[in-house]
Formats: C-alpha cells, sequence, structure tokens
C-alpha cells in the first residue's frame, strides 16, 4: 500500500469516526438526508421502502488504460443508522459495486440500472440487489440510491498506462427494501 493510500485510508477513517461519535449521518451536504428531489428514474419501484441512509467518504479509483483513465472501482466507508436496528451503522464499499457491514457482516452487491448527471460529480445513481448475503443491514436490500453526489470524476489529461489515481467523492447511499 502506498502512502497516499494509507494517508487517505487514515483520512476516510476519521470522517467515518467522527459521524459515527456524532451518531447521526451527515451527507456530502451536511444533511442527514439529501434536500433535492430526487430525480423520477431514480425512485425505486412501487413496494419499496427506504430502510437507511448512509453518509459515504472515499475514492473512485481510475486507471490508466491505453492513455485515458478507465474506472476500475470505487473505495469508501460509510454510516448512517437503518429503522428497526439499534445504534450507529459503518459500512464500506467496493467493487462490485458491494457494501459490506462492518457491524454485522452483512452484504449486498448490486448493478446499476438508472443514472442522473450531476454536473462536476460522478452521476447519482439507481442500482438494483443482485445478491445479498446475511441476516443483518443488508441481507434484505431490493434497490440503492446513490444521491447528492460530490466529486468522484476521472482525473483529465494524459497518464502512464498501468497509473492509478485515486478521486475524492462523497454521496448519500439509499437502502431499500420490499415492503
Amino acid at each position: 500500500m502506498t502512502t497516499s493510500r494509507t494517508l487517505r485510508g487514515l483520512m476516510c477513517a476519521g470522517v467515518l469516526a467522527t459521524a459515527l461519535v456524532a451518531g447521526a449521518p451527515v451527507s456530502a451536504h451536511g444533511q442527514g438526508t439529501p434536500s433535492a428531489p430526487v430525480p423520477a428514474n431514480l425512485v425505486p419501484p412501487a413496494g419499496n421502502v427506504p430502510l437507511a441512509d448512509f453518509a459515504a467518504s472515499g475514492v473512485q479509483v481510475y486507471t490508466c488504460t491505453a492513455g485515458a483513465w478507465t474506472f476500475t472501482e470505487p473505495a469508501a466507508l460509510l454510516a448512517g443508522r437503518a429503522k428497526g436496528i439499534p445504534g450507529p451503522q459503518a459500512a464500506t464499499h467496493f467493487r462490485g459495486p458491494s457494501w459490506q457491514s462492518t457491524r454485522d457482516g452483512s452484504l449486498v452487491e448490486a448493478r446499476s440500472v438508472a443514472s442522473s448527471p450531476v454536473s462536476g460529480s460522478i452521476p447519482q445513481l439507481l442500482l438494483q440487489s443482485t445478491r445479498t448475503r446475511g441476516d443483518g443491514v443488508f441481507g434484505a436490500v431490493t434497490y440503492i440510491q446513490r444521491l447528492a453526489t460530490s466529486g468522484g470524476v476521472a482525473p483529465t489529461g494524459a497518464c502512464v498506462d498501468g497509473q492509478t489515481s485515486g478521486v475524492p467523492y462523497r454521496a448519500v447511499y439509499r437502502f431499500f427494501v420490499a415492503g
């Protein structure tokens, strides 16, 4: 692990610890939940109800391939609260895309089904669960929204094949379950 990755991990851990001590999620814009209306194409089908909002802070990792930056994977820490589950929740977000609870080990993997552009930032998304594991917070997730995005866009300019870059981003992830 490089020094910059180690420092980035420590900074993300600090953000996570602050959110957990505060006892409430903080979104990319300082709110517990996104304040802007959710685009219609990012609303899950009827019968899915919100379970949790998690504030995320991390990086979007890009790799230089054939002289151009291509998305590789996310790496983020999340903090929030879930309805019906006591205490603060924490999770990691990584390749898949996948989200795994650091409290109970439950996991959800998903695929993007809709997107909404955000100027100067990664897009907002609606993702549908493709696999879950465990009985914890993510064990029954059906849909995920990525909202209130800030940052994370691919670097610009020339690059050397094999080079990687982690671009900081923030977002709010809203998890849904069948109602």
